[in-house]
């Protein structure tokens, strides 16, 4: 699938340098000369050698900002938390690929502003303030140094005044369902109006602030690449399954808007184009001991074409095209002529689900999909739509800013973002806040010198939990030296602890650097650490003592050789004797050009890194 294209809205914020604390010149015990009179000479004779070029002799070599934003909120807030929008590789495409990532966490306690520190990957593609209550999950883009709760944050309540149509309200035609057709669902009924032209209402854009928080949001829990399933995402949300109905409130119509749609496959037809959206209602006593087989047995109610919402050639198109009312059509099995009314009851639950359709492709294209996943058993497994398989959903929810977003999967790559749906009015709210992935900084040094620049000689991770604490965990040590990590000094990993020997290994041992070795657990440890802390702090930053050569070893600056580099993401680092350059094919286009190739470290070369 491809993401929509946006210009990126990079956040203008007042951000501290890489060097915090220490002074470029004294990034070494040893200047000049060591381990045995190698030489400054020497290093760079040896760094031309390795990578074959001329690095940029202003490099910083830091890949991170360091910020600080204050937050104004109020009581009904329960927890804040940074988030950045990161770039996370590229799909099958080469089509950039978002992520979502956590810098920083907070529990509120009926404060009006709370002071929150962070680092972020310097090409982020923007940062936000989450707002989390009870009743609610909001992003608010930060610009500067000060970000606020909006006053009017959106409810579950229409957003709009809706001019419903008038007129009859009567089904025009019934047909049997693709399930019904195949045997899977004896009788199974679908059931339509006969013009729904005269059914769709003009509603308002979304504004285009609202579209680039959309972009970064959906698409960074969602992310448009077959690599990778999304199924995973959905249900940890929860709400899938029996868990996947709101309640009607009995006090609005239900309306349903189609937001994004993207066939993205010309082959098979416009499948999303031709698919209608229909929906169908119970109440929770009526269920039963078998609540498939009732829900099977439910009529299902066609809500829209969303071949009224788009033209034919339209793909990845962002906004509200238009929106359509629910019916209610009563209990029962309903007739043609059987009239309805935009006016829904109290307390039942709503359940949708997608006819997917293709003019181009055979039958087996086409199925009834449904975002309660024990309901797709059968067209799950049946022709090509068997990656998802079992039953599993085929739509899951996300709210962001009092919205409702139903994201549909409609063919096989489990991406769930070929159709979003914007479900506003008489519904309960849904509140599904994703666990966003915390951001990561990983670590990796050249214990000497005249290295290999593998760069994987120590390599740790460190990652903000939240305001006060942070976790180490050393993974791997391909180095002959004997090591000591300074600057952590907490738990297993404290200043007089050889690096080999915490692996119970002795030095000259590589450990997980060779692919195929024995892979030893990491050593983890969590540290208290004040508010204003960064990653970038001298005071904090993690710095390798090699006692062998008597010589320390820092994170690189200005000018030097990238003997230690402090790296955005959960790395892969190299395998041994694997020089960088040749596990990230863009490295030496950012060791030239700073400010190009900036999100090399999220593409790997295949075959040239450790798989964790």
């Amino acid at each position: 699938m491809n993401k929509i294209s946006f210009i990126a809205l990079l956040a203008l914020l007042v951000f501290s340098g890489c060097s915090k604390g220490l002074d470029p010149g004294d990034v070494n015990v040893n200047p000049g000369t060591d381990q045995g009179g190698v030489s400054e000479t020497d290093v760079k004779n040896n760094l031309l050698k390795v990578f074959g070029v001329t690095f940029d002799p202003n490099h910083d070599w830091c890949t991170t900002v360091a910020g600080d934003v204050t937050i104004n909120l109020n009581s009904s807030v329960k927890k804040v938390q940074i988030l950045a929008c990161v770039p996370n590789g590229v799909n099958e495409d080469n089509e950039q690929v978002t992520a979502m990532r956590m810098l920083n966490e907070v529990e509120t306690s009926n404060q009006n502003s709370v002071k929150m520190y962070y680092d972020a990957p310097k090409n982020n593609l923007g940062l936000y303030a989450a707002f989390i209550s009870d009743g609610a999950f909001v992003l608010q883009k930060i610009e500067g140094k000060t970000v606020s709760l909006p006053t009017k944050a959106r409810t579950r309540t229409l957003s709009y005044n809706y001019d419903l149509p008038t007129g009859e309200l009567k089904i025009g035609a019934i047909e049997d369902s693709y399930a019904s057709q195949r045997g899977w669902v004896s009788g199974e009924k679908l059931y339509m109006m006969d013009n729904y032209s005269s059914q769709k209402m003009n509603v308002p854009d979304y504004d285009a602030e609202f579209k680039q928080k959309f972009n970064d949001f959906v698409f960074s829990y969602l992310p448009q690449t077959k690599d990778k399933s999304n199924l995973d995402v959905i249900k940890k949300t929860g709400y899938y399954d029996a868990n996947v109905y709101p309640l009607t409130t009995g006090e609005e119509p239900i309306i349903v808007s189609p937001v994004y749609k993207r066939d993205g496959a010309p082959n098979y037809g416009p499948e999303v184009y031709n698919s209608d959206l229909y929906y169908y209602y119970f109440k929770e006593g009526d269920l039963g001991s078998d609540p498939v087989a009732y829900i099977q047995s439910l009529p299902k109610y066609k809500a829209m074409p969303l071949s009224e919402c788009y033209a034919r050639d339209e793909d990845n198109i962002l906004g509200k095209r238009g929106a359509f009312a629910l019916v209610y059509w009563g209990d029962g099995v309903p007739q043609v002529g059987t009239e309805g009314s935009y006016s829904f009851p109290k307390g039942y639950k709503i359940g949708f689900m997608l006819r997917s359709k293709t003019d181009i492709e055979s039958k087996k294209k086409q199925g009834e999909l449904y975002a309660d996943g024990r309901l797709n058993e059968k067209v799950n497994s049946y022709g090509n739509f068997t990656k998802l398989k079992g039953a599993n959903p085929r739509a899951g929810w996300l709210t962001l800013d009092g919205r409702m977003l139903l994201c549909w999967e409609s063919g096989t790559d489990r991406d769930f973002n070929d159709l979003v749906i914007d479900i506003e009015g008489g519904v309960e709210n849904l509140i599904v806040i994703p666990e966003p992935e915390k951001q990561a900084y990983t670590f990796c040094f050249e214990d000497t010198r005249m290295g290999d620049y593998d760069l994987n000689d120590v390599v740790i991770k460190a990652v903000r939990e939240n305001e006060t604490k942070v976790t180490y965990t050393l993974l791997a040590c391909g180095a002959y030296n004997e090591l000591f990590i300074r600057n952590i000094n907490t738990g297993k990993i404290t200043d007089n602890a050889e690096v080999h020997s915490l692996f119970g290994k002795q030095p000259m041992e590589f450990i997980n650097t060779e692919s195929g070795a024995e892979k030893l657990a990491p050593i983890v440890v969590t540290k208290t650490v004040d508010k204003s802390f960064s990653m970038l702090d001298d005071a904090t930053m993690p710095y390798i003592f090699d006692k062998t050569t008597n010589y320390n070893v820092y994170i690189s600056r200005v000018g030097q050789d990238p003997h230690g580099i402090m790296i955005p993401n959960d790395f892969k680092y190299p395998l041994e004797k694997v020089c960088i350059k040749d596990a990230y094919a863009e490295f030496n286009n950012w060791g030239v050009n700073q400010v190009t190739s900036t999100d090399w470290y999220t593409k790997p070369t295949s075959g040239k890194v450790y798989e964790k």
